[in-house]
């Protein structure tokens, strides 16, 4: 049986929090996945994210006990709703992140895209997802979905700052 286990702790090198994902057999509790966060909330957040699905499945398995679904496709339905309730909770954060940067552009009165930066993350992502063994075009229309929310976010930040520009 797979599950999400988090354990959150101070990255010495960099001076940020570092939260360990295992989603692993419990012989096996090899980080899955390591995620460096430069707050102890966002830290937080995604620990009791990665809690808070276990607790989720947890009680999905009980109830799922005496269903006729063979127990190892009940295995990996249970891991994949303990990796897509981490999603959520990491969009969320990221999206957090991303209104104060469109809080801070609209201040300063940068624009709500940066062309640049997208394409640069565009290339780092697909070379993640190539490493990590997931189609990078998939990788690459994921990111630009969310960039498209986020500069959409940007701009409604952006127009609300210059109805009322007392507010900077």
């Amino acid at each position: 049986m797979t599950n999400l286990k988090a354990d959150a702790g101070q990255n010495e090198q960099d001076s940020c929090e570092s939260v360990a994902v295992s989603a692993a057999d419990a012989a096996d509790e090899r980080p899955s996945a390591v995620f460096n966060v430069r707050s102890k909330k966002a830290a937080d957040v995604l620990v009791n994210a990665v809690s808070s699905a276990w607790q989720e499945n947890t009680s999905a398995k009980q109830e799922n006990a005496v269903s006729s679904v063979p127990q190892e496709l009940l295995a990996y339905r249970q891991t994949i709703d303990n990796l897509d309730a981490a999603l959520v909770y990491i969009l969320a954060e990221r999206f957090r992140c991303t209104k104060q940067v469109g809080e801070l552009k609209a201040r300063t009165s940068l624009p709500p895209a940066d062309p640049n930066r997208e394409a640069q993350q565009i290339a780092r992502l697909r070379k993640l997802a190539e490493q990590s063994g997931l189609d990078p075009v998939f990788a690459e229309k994921f990111l630009k979905f969310i960039v498209a929310e986020v500069i959409r976010h940007h701009e409604d930040i952006a127009a609300k700052v210059q109805q009322n520009p007392s507010c900077n």
